[in-house]
């Protein structure tokens, strides 16, 4: 349980005009259509802040609807009140590349596939990851 904070003006657009606001139903839609089980979680929007509780069906659904809701433009933070232990995400920086980033945080660069299928479907190749995107970090 936890507050993760996002870059508000990185990530997918989901809402259709600039001025729309985040809401709890077009969340639930993102999630719904990268085919992650949002079955038991409750979401709640409070302007730019993301509220998550209720019950996950694995700790790896957790980190993917955390990172899900997180990774959405106009979204700041992700509270996270699901059962469950608090998940270790990355920010990507300016030149990051998912090998470097496996070499900082597990200690070896080769296991960069690991982050990749940690990050599915929100990542779609392992090129395609942005400066401000937060990644899930799979913890062993």
């Amino acid at each position: 349980m936890g507050i993760w904070n996002f870059v508000k003006g990185a990530g997918k657009k989901v809402f259709k005009k600039e001025e729309d606001k985040p809401n709890a139903d077009d969340l639930l839609a993102e999630i719904a259509a990268l085919g992650l089980q949002a079955d038991g979680i409750d979401v709640a929007v409070d302007g730019d802040k993301v509220v998550l509780g209720g019950t996950a069906l694995s700790q790896e659904a957790k980190e993917k609807i955390i990172m899900a809701a997180g990774n959405i433009e106009g979204i700041a933070s992700v509270e996270d009140t699901i059962a469950g232990a608090d998940p270790v995400f990355h920010e990507v920086k300016k030149g990051d590349t998912l090998w470097a980033i496996a070499a900082t945080t597990l200690g070896n660069g080769s296991r960069y596939t690991e982050i990749f299928e940690a990050n599915k479907p929100m990542l779609s190749h392992p090129d395609k990851i942005y400066p401000g995107q937060m990644l899930i970090i799979p913890q062993a």
